[in-house]
């Protein structure tokens, strides 16, 4: 058993399972559970998730965390961070859902959103409140979808009788029997119901998607103390941050300041740029959003989304079958000087910012008789970073902002030869931290200031520690070369 001291817990619930983390007061994680659960596909283009099934695996990975502690007081705050955009509606005085989460990858309200989509007063005013477009992505459609297909939901939800939430609010009501219906700015801010500009419910919103204002849950800033556990072995523990996902990450790799970006390389990259106090409305497809923030006083982001990264050496490994696992990539690609001109586009879902290509295929380009395995894997990682260098460029054109310096972290920020690559591509410096957990580390650092664990932002900066800096050592005309050819294939695709 652990001897007695102030930690965090912090509670990371992802997409196909739920990380805990026991943080202590340097930062450091001391205790890690991972607890999966199920996906559900009831429909080609429909994902599905048991809202049940996430709290168990939620509970159950929090329990694992508990053994390992001499008691409960030894926790002094809990912080919440959550996959976005998935949608639980359930009955307020059962606690029981009333139909399966649809998860946010989830395609079923298409048709809805297409429709919404040619008014073109009402897609305008969707993104000058909310600051993003109209698709089945967003949380609104799939709680009007709810409240349409299952029998008696809507006249329920017009009584106050339903209760809905992002993951966050529903872990919120598990954790306290049902005594806190809430959520947070950030996570509210992905619903397409919430003015980020007033920072509340509109009604204006609720009317286009047809969502009635009796089933919303208050909304707080992200760090608050939102209440205090009720379960037994956590009762009393104060849930002091509640933060999404991607605005976690940017949180925990302490991008505080307007300016700071950074990219998380999962399945895919997800790259969110820190605005500050200023809205900024993209001019390339970029997501304006929510940043995490201490206080009312709002703080904005730009956000990018690359459909496939990691999912491209998966697809190496599981498609080609031409690599054995993800970590042989490094050594491979290292082997060879170059690509011997071989492009990879792995636009295996279209393509999205900045070239939005819906209908785009992926493609090969460059294969020669010499062309070896080692070449397209090389090729498969330079991709990821020549679709990050895409977003970061508009990034820096629609925000105004120099970016000098790239924040890195998830799976794949693990491999030296992409995060050399990476920095030679941008031209500028690429930082990778010792802790690659920040999604985590973003709600436990949310809770522990919250709760005096840490005095200010600045505090959590010196304990942060670093583990490379990759700077650019490519030449700057090479550099050039390479992204217009990358251009020139994408520009080739059908």
């Amino acid at each position: 058993m652990m001897a007695s001291s102030s930690y965090i817990l912090s509670i990371d619930q992802g997409t196909t399972g739920t990380t805990v983390l026991l943080v202590d007061s340097q930062g450091n994680i001391v205790r890690k559970a991972y607890q999966e659960f199920k996906q559900h596909y009831p429909r080609p283009g429909w994902v599905e998730h048991n809202p049940d099934e996430i709290w168990i695996a939620t509970y159950n990975a929090v329990l694992e965390i508990l053994q390992s502690i001499d008691s409960k007081n030894s926790i002094a705050a809990i912080g919440i961070t959550n996959q976005r955009e998935t949608t639980v509606v359930w009955d307020r005085r059962t606690g029981k859902p009333i139909h399966p989460a649809i998860v946010w990858q989830c395609r079923r309200t298409a048709e809805i959103c297409n429709k919404l989509n040619e008014n073109e007063s009402i897609v305008a005013n969707v993104k000058n409140k909310t600051g993003l477009v109209i698709d089945p992505y967003f949380s609104a459609t799939k709680v009007a979808w709810i409240l349409d297909n299952v029998d008696g939901a809507r006249k329920k939800a017009n009584r106050g009788e339903l209760a809905f939430g992002t993951v966050d609010t529903w872990l919120l009501w598990k954790l306290t029997n049902g005594s806190l219906h809430q959520t947070d700015y950030t996570n509210a801010s992905r619903t397409l119901l919430f003015d980020i500009n007033t920072l509340s419910w509109d009604d204006e919103l609720l009317e286009i998607f047809n969502v009635p204002k009796q089933i919303l849950p208050e909304v707080l800033p992200s760090a608050s103390v939102f209440g205090k556990t009720t379960l037994p072995k956590l009762e009393g523990i104060p849930i002091a941050g509640v933060v999404g996902d991607q605005q976690s990450a940017l949180f925990g790799q302490l991008c505080w300041q307007k300016g700071m970006v950074k990219n998380t390389y999962g399945t895919g990259c997800f790259l969110m740029l820190n605005t500050g106090s200023e809205r900024v409305e993209s001019q390339s497809g970029l997501l304006t959003t929510l940043a995490c923030s201490q206080g009312e006083e709002p703080q904005y982001a730009l956000e990018g989304s690359i459909f496939v990264a990691g999912a491209a050496v998966q697809w190496l490994r599981d498609g080609l079958r031409i690599i054995e696992s993800a970590e042989n990539t490094e050594n491979m690609a290292k082997s060879v000087n170059d690509t011997d001109g071989v492009i990879v586009v792995p636009a295996f879902t279209g393509l999205g910012a900045p070239y939005w290509k819906p209908e785009a295929k992926g493609a090969i380009f460059g294969l020669t008789r010499g062309t070896t395995r080692e070449h397209i894997v090389r090729a498969t990682l330079e991709s990821i970073a020549y679709q990050s260098a895409d977003v970061v460029k508009v990034m820096m054109d629609d925000a105004g902002i120099p970016i000098k310096r790239l924040r890195v972290d998830g799976g794949a920020a693990a491999n030296n030869f992409l995060m050399q690559f990476q920095a030679d591509i941008l031209g500028i410096e690429v930082e990778r931290p010792t802790q690659v957990e920040t999604t985590g580390l973003g709600a436990a650092y949310l809770a522990g200031l919250t709760t005096g664990i840490w005095q200010n932002v600045e505090q959590l900066s010196n304990i942060r520690k670093i583990d490379s800096v990759f700077s650019p050592q490519m030449d700057t005309q090479l550099q050039k070369a390479k992204m217009e050819k990358w251009k020139n294939s994408i520009n080739r695709l059908t």
